[in-house]
């Protein structure tokens, strides 16, 4: 299709770079007023233990502390804090604080005070005595474990997911089409592997933050850093046992989410003592916290049967995925699905069986949470990595294997809720990847003579725009004095740009410059209702309504207009500098415009629009990866990294290429480097940076991103979504490369030197 836009598919600098560059004040802790309580958590240095006593009068008696709270003084009730439209398909598993913990890390007490260093003082005075239990760790023995980590009563399931905290169970599922026995038995090649992923901690520069205070209709202002406002809401009126009205939640800047604040991590404890003492409060977590008690990525194993012919035509796939919630449901019943749902259709051109089934277990470990690509990093990894082991069995290039059996324009995706690919370049993807990164010779393998081998690797990925049929996005564009607009939205810009590229929709459509769009968001109280920046759905979804909205507010201009100049509205024409009669070339300008519409007027100037959306348009990508391994230490260095993204039309150029970029950089932390290790008694040992290593600069290689546009019908331009699908393809396309330059498959993340070089044979 013909690029003709003036905004759209621009790479237009995002709206808050000068100032986020320049360093002035932005997030949570440089807007509110250091002048409040300061909260902490005394956490739990057990995997599981009843609490028997606690002891808080020494801590009570520190000059300078305000109050101390335990599992006595908080509501009963049980809720969840994942960042769901309700119902949640997450049990109602929490307290706010609860005398059974759960992990290392579990909240014991929360502790409120004038500055920080009584705080931590009273901290240390507090004396617990525990009935320490037996914890499951493992999530092989978690499943109809006679250890319960949920036995209370009071814990329920909203939704029907298969959920039974009496067998450790947070969800369980199943879904087939065909007769997969059957088909096996007619294939040349039949294989299982199993494959296993760790929690990975999103590690976003800003840690979970929030400040509250009582305002002046005593209501509680929650002011903090999150993907969810509204969820937000709900969230604490169920923990704090107090009405919706009596919450509004705002959030300022972000400084990185990536799905951690998806979740309602730290705001309940603030939000608790603010409530109870009406004096404002905040609480920032220190990086240990965010690594021990945050939200990390669901460990995951996953077992692949894949069933082949000797031509490599794929027709049969069997993935069973068993995950682990940790202690706390938040998220188990609905990442697990996207581990099959959004890699078994990949392969959808010849497929004619799949199955796909699941466990999610509670454990004594910390509770996982969303984090981008929600479970298809995890199915990905096992799927992609199958078929690359398949086409090394056949003697098939994994490029032709791919060619053969990927899904295609058109095509019906039965894995994937039976959804048609109405805009699908993923053919075009691995054509472009392929002559831009020189498949053909790179991936031979070279040995340089030193120890070190050069391979190549590929894989591909689908992801969702949104959740079909549940995500809702909103709107507001109103004209204001002088002819601008202001664009007031609900979903969270987490440094991903979508303040601009919302921006750039509505330029778009208002046929104005971007810097005419005055861009408010997000906040319960003023904002239209979104149910916030995740699952891939803000420039997908809320973009829809963002153009919607701005059509409406043109009829609605152009009808005063014609009031305003005594003609017919099919007079008229919407233009950059004002509204033109055709007849007699009399222009009114937006600016008188909005000027008349503040006296004596009818015709609303503002327009709300809601939008949702039936299906969830996936997009594609396909990444291929030139490594450096040294056989004498099993270091794997990465050289080249080539991705070529089908997002439908690519709104913001320069941000769509940033976004591929990050994302890539966070899959090769996955695959590489990011490792959580339990001891015995289920403490972390990477708490730190220091321990949990993430990419640096000089890790990553050289990277090349580019795009294969469709386009999308159903979306704002022609837009799907680039959010989370970027951090798919590193862990398969690694891994094969890796395989390529040792003849060794891992199937286990983080493939650190050490799993490395210990499964090369000795020479």
């Amino acid at each position: 299709m013909k690029n003709s836009f003036q905004q759209v598919n621009k790479p237009i600098r995002k709206k808050d770079a000068m100032n986020l560059l320049l360093g002035k004040p932005a997030y949570v802790e440089d807007i509110t007023p250091a002048d409040c309580l300061i909260v902490k958590v005394l956490r739990s240095p057990h995997a599981h233990a009843l609490i028997k006593e606690i002891d808080i009068s020494a801590a009570l008696a520190l000059p300078g502390i305000e109050v101390i709270y335990t599992y006595k003084d908080v509501p009963q009730e049980r809720f969840t804090m994942a960042g769901q439209t309700y119902p949640e398909p997450s049990p109602y598993d929490r307290l706010i604080l609860d005398q059974r913990v759960r992990f290392v890390g579990d909240a014991v007490a929360i502790v409120a005070g004038e500055n920080e260093k009584v705080v931590n003082a009273a901290m240390k005075l507090i004396k617990v005595e525990y009935e320490v239990l037996k914890p499951v760790l493992d999530l092989n023995q978690a499943k109809d474990n006679e250890i319960l980590v949920h036995p209370e009563e009071n814990w329920k399931s909203l939704c029907s997911v298969g959920a039974d905290n009496q067998r450790n169970l947070c969800a369980s599922g199943s879904c087939q089409e065909g007769d997969i026995e059957n088909i096996f038995l007619q294939c040349d090649e039949v294989f299982q592997r199993i494959y296993h992923t760790k929690a990975n901690q999103q590690a976003m520069m800003e840690t979970f933050r929030t400040y509250c205070q009582i305002d002046p209709y005593g209501r509680l202002h929650v002011i903090s850093s999150t993907q969810i406002v509204f969820h937000v809401r709900r969230i604490l009126a169920n923990a704090l046992g107090i009405p919706k009205s009596k919450i509004r939640v705002e959030k300022p800047r972000i400084g990185g989410g990536f799905g951690a604040k998806q979740t309602v991590v730290a705001e309940v404890y603030p939000a608790f003592v603010t409530w109870m003492t009406k004096k404002p409060s905040r609480i920032i977590y220190s990086r240990t916290e965010s690594q021990i008690a945050a939200t990390p990525r669901h460990e995951m194993e996953i077992t692949v049967k894949i069933g082949a012919m000797k031509d490599g035509t794929i027709k049969a796939l069997d993935v069973y995925t068993l995950s682990n919630t940790g202690a706390f449901g938040e998220h188990g019943p609905t990442t697990v699905g996207l581990s099959g749902h959004k890699s078994i259709p990949l392969y959808s051109n010849n497929l004619e069986a799949f199955k796909f089934s699941y466990d999610v277990v509670y454990t004594n470990c910390q509770a996982a949470g969303a984090y981008r690509g929600y479970g298809a990093t995890q199915g990905t990894f096992a799927v992609e990595s199958a078929v690359n082991e398949l086409a090394s069995r056949l003697g098939i290039d994994p490029v032709e294997i791919r060619e053969k059996n990927m899904v295609r324009q058109g095509q019906k995706m039965s894995a994937y809720y039976n959804e048609v690919a109405t805009s699908c370049t993923l053919d075009k993807c691995l054509s472009h990847a392929k002559k831009l990164f020189d498949w053909q010779n790179k991936a031979k393998v070279r040995d340089l003579g030193n120890g070190k081998v050069r391979s190549a690797g590929v894989a591909m990925a689908m992801q969702g725009s949104g959740i079909s049929g549940v995500d809702v996005g909103s709107a507001t564009i109103k004209l204001d004095d002088e002819g601008y607009y202001t664009l007031l939205i609900g979903a969270a810009d987490m440094g991903t740009g979508c303040d601009t590229i919302l921006a750039q929709m509505a330029a778009e459509c208002l046929d104005c410059d971007v810097d005419k769009i005055i861009v408010f968001g997000a906040d319960t109280d003023a904002s239209p209702y979104d149910s916030g920046s995740y699952a891939s759905s803000t420039t997908y979804v809320t973009g829809k309504a963002v153009e919607k909205a701005c059509y409406q507010l043109k009829e609605n201009l152009c009808k005063l207009a014609a009031e305003k100049l005594e003609c017919s509205i099919k007079e008229l024409e919407f233009t950059k500098n004002g509204i033109k009669n055709l007849n007699t070339d009399t222009i009114i300008s937006l600016s008188e415009l909005a000027a008349k519409s503040m006296c004596g007027n009818n015709i609303s100037t503002q327009v709300t629009v809601t939008h949702s959306s039936p299906v969830s348009p996936p997009p594609f990508m396909v990444g291929m990866v030139e490594i450096e391994l040294d056989k004498e230490t099993g270091q794997v260095d990465i050289l080249d990294y080539v991705a070529v993204v089908d997002c439908g039309t690519v709104i913001n150029t320069n941000l769509a290429k940033v976004q591929t970029e990050g994302g890539l950089v966070q899959g090769i932390g996955m695959a590489l480097y990011e490792n959580v290790q339990y001891s015995e008694k289920g403490a972390i040992a990477e708490n730190s940076f220091m321990q949990y290593k993430i990419p640096t600069r000089l890790d990553m290689g050289k990277l090349r991103v580019e795009f294969e546009s469709s386009y999308e019908k159903t979306g704002p331009f022609g837009a799907k979504s680039i959010g989370e699908i970027v951090i798919n393809t590193p862990s398969p396309a690694i891994a094969h490369a890796i395989y390529n330059a040792t003849g060794i498959w891992l199937r286990e993340l983080p493939m650190t030197p050490e799993k490395v070089l210990m499964a090369l044979p000795e020479e």
